[in-house]
C-alpha cells in the first residue's frame, strides 16, 4: 500500500488580514514611541519656569557609577525659579552638586549640607529664541521619524499587493489607514511644538 502524499502546507499569510494589521499596529507603536520620546526632549528644555524635567540627562558619581539624578534625590520647586534639591542618601550630596555645577544648564548651587538649592538663571529673549529654534528642529526630527515609519510600513503593503499575497483594493484600505495614523501623529508633534514655543515665548 502506497504512503499518503503529504502536501506542502499552503501560505497561511495569503489574503490574511491579520497581516495587514499587524503592519499597520506595528506602525502605529512606533509613531507613538516617537511622540513619547518628544514628549521627554521637549520637558528637557527650560522655559521661564523650573520643571525637574530640566535635570533628567545629568548623572552624578554614586559607589563609583554614573547613576541618573531622578534615581538620587527627590525635587521640591519652591517658586518660578528655584528648586529644592534634596538627595535619599546624604553622602551623595557633594557628586549631586558636582554634576549641577558641571552641567550646561548655567546654575550655581547652594550646598546647605542636607540639600541643594538651584535658582534658575533668567530667560533672556535671545535664550528663548535659542531653545525656540532647539524645540523646532526636535519637532522636525519627529515628523521626519513618522514619516520613514509610514514609508516602511507602505513598502511593506506594496510588497503584499504585489506578491498577491492581499488584494490592490485591501492594499489601498490599509494605505488609507495608514495615512490617518501618520495624519493623526503628525499633528500631535504639531499640538507638542505649539504648546512648547508657546511656553518658551511666555515671560
Amino acid at each position: 500500500m502506497r504512503p499518503p502524499t503529504i502536501l506542502a502546507p499552503q501560505n497561511s499569510d495569503k489574503g490574511d488580514p491579520f497581516v495587514i494589521e499587524e503592519i499597520l499596529a506595528e506602525a502605529g507603536e512606533k509613531m507613538e514611541k516617537t511622540i513619547e520620546a518628544t514628549k521627554t526632549e521637549f520637558a528637557k528644555v527650560r522655559t521661564g519656569r523650573v520643571n525637574p524635567a530640566i535635570f533628567s540627562g545629568l548623572t552624578a558619581e554614586y559607589y563609583g557609577a554614573p547613576t541618573p539624578l531622578q534615581q538620587l534625590v527627590s525635587f521640591n520647586v519652591e517658586d518660578a525659579r528655584t528648586v529644592k534639591i534634596v538627595p535619599f542618601d546624604v553622602t551623595a550630596l557633594a557628586a549631586i552638586e558636582k554634576a549641577l555645577r558641571d552641567s550646561d544648564l548655567g546654575v550655581n548651587p547652594s550646598n546647605d549640607g542636607a540639600a541643594i538649592r538651584v535658582v534658575m538663571p533668567e530667560m533672556t529673549a535671545e535664550r528663548r529664541k535659542e531653545y525656540t529654534k532647539l524645540v523646532n528642529h526636535k519637532a522636525e526630527e519627529a515628523r521626519i521619524s513618522i514619516r520613514n515609519v509610514r514609508r516602511h510600513a507602505k513598502t511593506a503593503i506594496d510588497k503584499l499587493v504585489k506578491d498577491s499575497e492581499i488584494g490592490e483594493d485591501e492594499g489601498a484600505r490599509a494605505e488609507k489607514e495608514l495615512d490617518a495614523q501618520t495624519k493623526k501623529h503628525i499633528d500631535q508633534v504639531d499640538a507638542l511644538y505649539k504648546h512648547k514655543e508657546a511656553e518658551l515665548l511666555e515671560v
